[in-house]
């Protein structure tokens, strides 16, 4: 599902920080480092193969995990100043244009989208240009010598996208 940048609207994205070996007790960490990093309001386009725990991090970056539930069928949940969104269930970019997502923008902090990257055109479209957009890419570390408690350790690299 996961497609390769969309090139008509978007030149490039450039790598601006890694974090790697990153286990599931450090995403409290990284989730402060990143929010101090980033210039408000941002889009976040999380990727990366089903399982690498995109929600599992957002859940942490919003802080509010009780409150935070995978959007997968109702496809956009607000929690304070964050949107997050799944796009998952999204099978053409032209869905995006009913989803009235600027609606679900206003004094957000951060719009998270889950399985964004084929619709970042659309959603550049359809997102207020004060918004920056990044890619934070997460990356299952397979390397027993990397595991933690049995748990696979993840690689995540945050990338600045670039418009034309």
């Amino acid at each position: 599902m996961e497609q390769g940048l969309d090139r008509v609207s978007w030149a490039d994205k450039k790598e601006r920080k890694v974090w790697k070996k990153v286990s599931e007790q450090d995403l409290a960490s990284l989730a402060s480092e990143l929010k101090a990093i980033l210039v408000k309001p941002t889009v976040i386009i999380l990727s990366g193969e089903v399982g690498a725990g995109k929600t599992t991090f957002t859940k942490e970056f919003i802080g509010n995990s009780g409150d935070v539930h995978s959007p997968s069928y109702s496809l956009i949940n607000e929690v304070g100043s964050f949107a997050h969104a799944d796009f998952y269930r999204i099978e053409d970019s032209e869905e995006l244009i009913h989803l009235e997502i600027s609606l679900y923008l206003e004094g957000k902090q951060f719009f998270i989208v889950e399985w964004g990257l084929p619709y970042a055109t659309q959603l550049r479209k359809e997102i207020d240009q004060r918004f920056d957009f990044f890619e934070l890419h997460l990356d299952i570390s397979h390397d027993a010598v990397d595991r933690t408690e049995d748990a696979p350790t993840r690689n995540f690299i945050l990338y600045e996208m670039i418009e034309l």
